[in-house]
């Protein structure tokens, strides 16, 4: 709710029978716009049904030890992705991948943007 719809909403009930007085719409415009923001991610946090990424390292290392000879040396990129909700303890997930699955990897990630962008693009 922006400010204008709140001014409409408390205007409206100062004016309904047995609403609220102009002190207490007063009260009540002033909580919301100090708390807006806290509340908004309250209930975000608060609707989300599953976990969410909060957090993302990664390296890149070569590998040192293979049955095949020809694979020493390979570089791999090691990811780790913190999942959780915001008050509860996260969980961890590491990930490996060679060159090739980070080029699948982006590609489908450059997908996933591309439908975002479409989808949130004003005509």
């Amino acid at each position: 709710m922006d400010l204008n719809q709140l001014e409409a909403f408390l205007t409206a009930q100062t004016k309904k029978q047995g609403g609220i007085t102009s002190d207490q719409a007063a009260v009540i415009a002033k909580f919301w716009k100090n708390q807006r923001t806290q509340i908004h991610e309250s209930l975000i946090n608060q609707s989300r049904w599953d976990n969410v990424l909060k957090n993302m390292n990664w390296r890149v290392d070569l590998k040192s030890q293979l049955r095949h000879i020809d694979q020493i040396n390979t570089p791999v990129a090691i990811v780790e992705m913190e999942l959780g909700k915001n008050g509860q303890e996260s969980e961890f997930l590491c990930l490996e991948f060679d060159e090739a699955k980070v080029s699948q990897m982006l590609k489908k990630l450059s997908e996933i943007e591309e439908s975002m962008t479409l989808l949130t693009q004003t005509s």
